[in-house]
């Protein structure tokens, strides 16, 4: 995987924030292979098409690209997107694309990242102000991407500090995360809180010790009256999954870690 970006294709530009666009998605659509079916066959989406760049040829999963200046490998931070209510709509209908979030430097790709789907949930997109009157898109709302509310462990890395992982993990690790997609919108939202809670806690932890986010849980889902059993609940399917062990009872164990 050449991390180069092919300065050939902006002479025509001047704009910072096209050459942006073309150099990046230009080096995707070279470069990165599609993490579900591991194929080579990803290509750019029909023009305008609503919160989705990509489509691999094979399997048909749809992905978003996010790019970004940065010498950081941190992706704890706000990514401007676009329409918000366009961005609520597609993740709510359980139809939306896993994201890929790209840091480069010097024209190359120094750090990638991919979130799977199921890790997309209203909580984490934010409404930006709308346009003010003089703007030529008066009242036109935008959105952000809250980074640092996605679970760690669904941040799968795929190139970290200019070295490129190996494919196959990469493919093994988000099969795992994939795998915890769900039906409904409930459930995932059910399933990210669960996950949040479980990364603040030692690698190995207690059923009471999850009991103690049940203050915090009861708030997100107060339609829910029985939260610990909701929590017992999500615990067996992360183990089921494994993403967590089960080491004795009320004893749980970290499976895979960040």
């Amino acid at each position: 995987m050449d991390l180069t970006f092919d300065l050939s294709l902006i002479n025509a530009y001047k704009s910072p924030t096209q050459i942006a666009r073309v150099l990046t998605e230009d080096w995707f659509a070279r470069n990165m292979y599609c993490p579900i079916c591991g194929g080579t066959s990803i290509c750019k989406a029909e023009l305008n098409a609503p919160v989705k760049d990509f489509v691999c040829n094979a399997c048909k999963s749809q992905y978003e690209l996010k790019s970004k200046k940065s010498t950081k490998e941190s992706y704890n931070t706000k990514v401007s997107d676009g329409v918000y209510r366009t961005m609520i709509e597609r993740i709510t209908s359980l139809q939306n694309p896993s994201f890929f979030f790209l840091h480069y430097d010097r024209y190359a790709v120094n750090n990638l990242i991919v979130v799977p789907k199921c890790f997309f949930i209203p909580d984490i997109i934010e409404k930006r102000a709308p346009l003010p009157e003089k703007n030529r898109r008066s009242g036109w709302e935008g959105c952000n991407i809250l980074l640092q509310r996605v679970p760690e462990f669904a941040k799968i890395p795929v190139i970290k500090n200019g070295q490129v992982l190996n494919r196959e993990a990469v493919c093994s690790q988000y099969q795992k995360v994939h795998a915890l997609q769900t039906k409904s919108l409930e459930s995932r939202g059910w399933l990210f809180d669960i996950l949040k809670c479980v990364e603040k806690l030692n690698h190995v932890f207690t059923l009471r010790e999850m009991y103690g986010f049940s203050g915090e849980l009861k708030i997100k889902h107060p339609r829910n009256h029985d939260i610990e059993a909701k929590i017992r609940q999500q615990l067996q399917f992360l183990r089921d999954k494994g993403i967590l062990e089960f080491m004795r009872p009320g004893q749980y164990r970290k499976i895979i870690t960040t």
